[in-house]
């Protein structure tokens, strides 16, 4: 199978420019050029799926890209990309977590005030004199 890089594109329903970035960090081979076409193969395809399936899932390029290396049997190494990932995204859960009580908090503090001003922007104006 033979496709040039528009094909490659609309067969796994993503932009030209995105295969070409891909190139240009290293995730997605360069193919020869032919009678001034590239044109990509089976194993091409099967690449952008994974990069692809490796997205919808979370993973960072550079966390693609690592795995992308790996073998089969290379289980260890796999595992410790996948933990590294939760990792962060279990840091990223509690930084969201403390932004979703921060704003409940103003949100209350706003409902129950008995203030004519906004408890809210009062709190951000004063954040905003203080840090500066």
């Amino acid at each position: 199978m033979n496709l040039t890089i528009g094909k490659l594109a609309k067969s796994c329903n993503i932009n030209v420019e995105t295969i070409r970035y891909y190139q240009r960090i290293g995730l997605m081979r360069i193919p020869e050029s032919t009678q001034s076409y590239r044109y990509y193969h089976q194993q091409d395809l099967e690449t952008l799926s994974f990069i692809q399936k490796a997205k919808d899932a979370g993973l960072q390029l550079n966390e693609i890209k690592e795995l992308l290396t790996l073998n089969l049997e290379d289980r260890v190494e796999v595992r410790h990309v996948i933990e590294q990932r939760l990792n962060k995204i279990d840091e990223r859960i509690q930084e969201l977590q403390g932004l979703k009580l921060r704003l409940s908090t103003w949100l209350d503090e706003c409902k129950t005030t008995e203030n004519e001003c906004c408890p809210i922007l009062m709190e951000l104006k004063q954040q905003a004199t203080t840090s500066t």
